[in-house]
């Protein structure tokens, strides 16, 4: 599935270039390929992996974590939990990756011949203490593990034992918060390490330090932060968490998280934090960063957009797309496409989207506008379409036999916002998300979203129309963004095709 934004000339790229929640990516290059990991927190399967010729269309090629063994988070672990901050790196002819699970004892550590699986089984790094770690290996072939704080000891990346204490780096700016995303590369006679600081919100920023050996000691540079957006009102805002590649011409590229709030104020975004794509040159020995907009000048090499994603699932093969996540798990018993031929099954756990452990396969939103459609079979029990950020923040429109209703979780409130009769049997459900184009006043949310039932000849039955505002980071808190999809909260529920139809860039 491509997931990047699309040119919009051949002389130009829309960034964000992995749009919607794909956050604190890290890459690296072999040869003429890019690979690039994110993180997925309380989602199964977790790391989803990509690849691309040209550093801007990217094309998801799995999912790091796909099997139960290797991602382990029990049904009531928290959301904004689980997997935080892979580092994916290729080293003597294989790709490692390392990231934390806040839910299962720490950091972890897989390997794997081919990016797209299938990744080993963890391997646990019990000496590495925190988030956000990192691998860099020196000439004699040491492998240092670099962690949020930023703090580092020396690893055997096969066994996942550590070597002597932690000992402290370099923790960024003075007095600056939550120093992490820590990132150490051996560039010409340096080592540089590269970090993010400010917390992941709006003061958020990216710094770099240099030494002449992996230890340090490191001097900072005098331009710190060599990227932040903080107190501006650039449409990207929230940046850090950057990760450099060198392309094979020689120049440098920086991949980084951030996010496009939309609306009055305080400003939402509502699509998690997302890939973009900047431009690296060098002066005196330090990297300098070019502009981060929404949209670039191309970078000097012909661009090879992969194959477009279908607008339609169809649920003819017998696995998901990779795509496709849930929250904590999704056994084979709640969820197959082999029950019924053609058709997603799902099999209801818990009552509603309220509860942890509820059955519910979806897909990030990745357009600021756009369309999702379902063919729902309720009859032998009772689900729908959802648009989730959280346990406490969703919007769902659910069929039962000969009824649908609209209902709104937001924090402490849940309600029935609309409800009507419906003929017996199969019918199309329909979600539509529009951007706010206008802002009428500092209250003005950041998108609506209209929601409702389709007939048989396409009229678009609108039952209800919500404030997106509610299903954003600003209100809800956490680090995902929203997922749209279809869940079971009775019994089983059947669904013969889904539509995700972009309606912007």
């Amino acid at each position: 599935m491509r997931v990047s934004s699309t040119p919009q000339t051949s002389k130009t790229i829309s960034n964000p270039v992995v749009p919607g929640f794909h956050p604190d990516p890290s890459i690296c290059r072999v040869g003429a390929d890019y690979y690039l990991a994110c993180s997925s927190f309380e989602y199964f399967p977790g790391v989803p992996v990509f690849h691309s010729r040209d550093l801007v269309h990217w094309t998801q090629i799995g999912n790091a974590l796909e099997r139960p063994d290797q991602l382990r988070l029990s049904p009531d672990a928290s959301s904004s939990g689980g997997i935080y901050a892979p580092t994916l790196r290729h080293h003597d002819g294989r790709f490692w990756l390392i990231t934390t699970n806040v839910h299962d004892g720490g950091n972890l550590l897989f390997t794997a011949t081919d990016p797209a699986g299938p990744w080993s089984d963890p391997i646990r790094v019990p000496g590495v203490p925190g988030i956000d770690p990192d691998l860099a290996w020196d000439d004699d072939d040491n492998c240092w593990c670099t962690y949020a704080g930023v703090g580092q000891i020396r690893i055997d990346p096969h066994t996942g034992e550590s070597f002597g204490p932690p000992r402290r780096l370099w923790s960024g700016t003075v007095d600056a918060k939550a120093p992490e995303a820590p990132h150490l590369y051996r560039i010409d006679d340096y080592w540089y390490l590269l970090i993010a600081e400010g917390g992941t919100e709006r003061g958020h920023g990216v710094s770099i330090a240099r030494g002449r050996t992996p230890t340090g000691p490191f001097e900072p540079c005098p331009a710190n932060p060599i990227l932040t957006h903080r107190g501006t009102d650039h449409p990207i805002q929230n940046t850090g968490h950057a990760d450099l590649v060198q392309a094979p011409d020689g120049s440098w590229w920086m991949v980084l998280l951030g996010v496009r709030p939309r609306g009055g104020t305080p400003g939402w975004h509502v699509l998690g934090r997302e890939t973009f794509l900047a431009a690296v040159s060098w002066a005196d020995g330090w990297p300098v960063v070019g502009d981060l907009l929404p949209v670039m000048p191309a970078p000097p090499w012909p661009l090879q957009p992969g194959v477009v994603a279908p607008v339609r699932d169809d649920f003819d093969l017998s696995e998901l797309a990779p795509c496709w996540i849930s929250p904590r798990r999704r056994p084979a018993e709640s969820c197959t496409t082999k029950e019924r031929s053609g058709w997603l099954t799902l099999h209801a756990r818990g009552s509603s989207l309220d509860d942890l452990d509820v059955t519910f396969v979806g897909r990030r939103q990745q357009h600021l506008s756009c369309r999702v459609r379902a063919l729902v079979d309720p009859a032998e029990g009772r689900g729908g379409l959802a648009v989730r950020l959280d346990e406490q923040h969703h919007y769902d429109i659910e069929a039962a036999f000969g009824k649908v209703q609209v209902l709104a979780r937001i924090g402490p409130l849940h309600t029935v916002v609309a409800s009507q009769q419906t003929p017996a049997g199969p019918l199309v459900l329909r979600i539509e998300v529009a951007v706010t184009q206008a802002v009428g006043d500092a209250r003005t949310g950041p998108d609506t979203l209209s929601i409702g039932i389709e007939e048989p000849d396409g009229t678009f039955v609108e039952l209800t129309t919500l404030d997106g505002r509610y299903l954003s980071t600003e209100v809800a808190g956490g680090f995902t963004g929203r997922v749209m999809g279809m869940y079971a909260s009775a019994g089983t529920v059947h669904f013969d095709w889904f539509d995700y139809e972009p309606l912007d860039g």
